[in-house]
């Protein structure tokens, strides 16, 4: 393990994640989560955290198992139709995952969750994070609703 990394996700401090999603921002995206849910009913989750908790570093976890845990955690998976999505943002490794449950993952390919991750990549480098966040959910919602209309 990397001492740097160790050090910088141990003292990185929780505001980080509020300055790049402040309050106003958090209740847009609750927004339109609970919109995009409504067109497909599926369960579709937004998570982003500062850094990673430090048993992950000790453990030489990555981010995308921390994007599992909390897709277990957080109930994603408890749909009728298995097609929970959750879109995870680790801020400091800039590190972009999407969970899907198995029934959407069965019919949309990782490319296309890919291609979601690497457009939120390019507006947070501009940080642009309230615009990149709100165009991925809506891009997830067109995905998700397209296999499973409401």
């Amino acid at each position: 393990m990397r001492v740097t990394r160790l050090l910088k996700h141990a003292f990185i401090p929780s505001w980080v994640a509020r300055r790049a999603f402040p309050a106003r921002t958090i209740r847009k995206i609750e927004r339109a989560l609970k919109e995009a849910s409504s067109r497909s009913g599926a369960e579709l989750r937004f998570v982003a955290e500062a850094g990673l908790p430090l048993h992950y570093l000790f453990g030489r976890r990555s981010s995308r198992r921390r994007a599992e845990e909390l897709f277990s955690l957080l109930r994603v998976w408890d749909t009728e139709h298995n097609n929970g999505v959750l879109v995870y943002v680790q801020l400091l490794s800039r590190h972009i995952d999407i969970v899907a449950d198995r029934g959407i993952a069965t019919r949309v390919g990782q490319a296309e969750w890919d291609a979601v991750c690497r457009e939120m990549e390019r507006a947070f480098a501009r940080a642009a994070y309230e615009d990149g966040a709100l165009a991925a959910i809506e891009r997830i919602a067109a995905v998700v609703a397209r296999h499973f209309p409401a």
